[in-house]
């Protein structure tokens, strides 16, 4: 007898609005959480230039990644809470100016997300650049619209962040899950 499926929440926003930090508390708590996989993508070797070169190919290794994410988190836990999802590939496609491939957008309509979607809202006290966070402030403000957009477009109703440490942030998250 197959395990029966977790509750799959996940945190969207803007890029540096404290949603990996947020994951990190929550993981200490013992919730399982899915990684955030554009970072992973973007640590390994050619993941910057990959972005740079070909947003494309970048939004199918998220694509391929997530998916993999998604299938490792079957029956392993009562819930996982993502750090993203198939909506923010959607998203990034659409803040680069780049229409969403069929298969993109097929899998954003067919692996459903059934527990809450959390928004961390850009926030400029703790926005910092990175060597993968590369947006200014500008263009995480777009991004955090591009992706919240696409998460609409896919009939998500978004449950926004409080301004909060990360641990009132991850309270806030379990109170919401039960």
């Amino acid at each position: 007898m197959a395990s029966p499926a977790p509750l799959r929440a996940a945190v969207t926003g803007a890029p540096g609005a404290g949603k990996s930090t947020l994951l990190g508390e929550l993981s200490c708590r013992g919730i399982a959480t899915g990684p955030e996989v554009a970072r992973t993508i973007l640590q390994s070797p050619g993941g910057m230039e990959l972005r740079a070169s070909d947003p494309r190919g970048f939004a199918f290794a998220m694509l391929e990644a997530q998916l993999v994410s998604w299938h490792d988190a079957r029956g392993n836990a009562e819930i996982v809470v993502f750090d993203r999802g198939f909506p923010d590939i959607a998203g990034f496609l659409r803040v680069e100016g780049l229409e969403v491939p069929d298969e993109i957008d097929r899998v954003c309509r067919e692996y459903r997300y059934n527990g809450p979607i959390f928004h961390a809202p850009a926030w400029a006290e703790i926005y910092r650049q990175d060597a993968e966070r590369i947006q200014s402030w500008g263009g995480a403000m777009a991004s955090e619209d591009a992706i919240a957009a696409a998460w609409r477009s896919y009939g998500y109703r978004l449950i926004r962040l409080p301004l909060a440490p990360p641990a009132d942030r991850a309270e806030f998250v379990t109170s919401q899950l039960t």
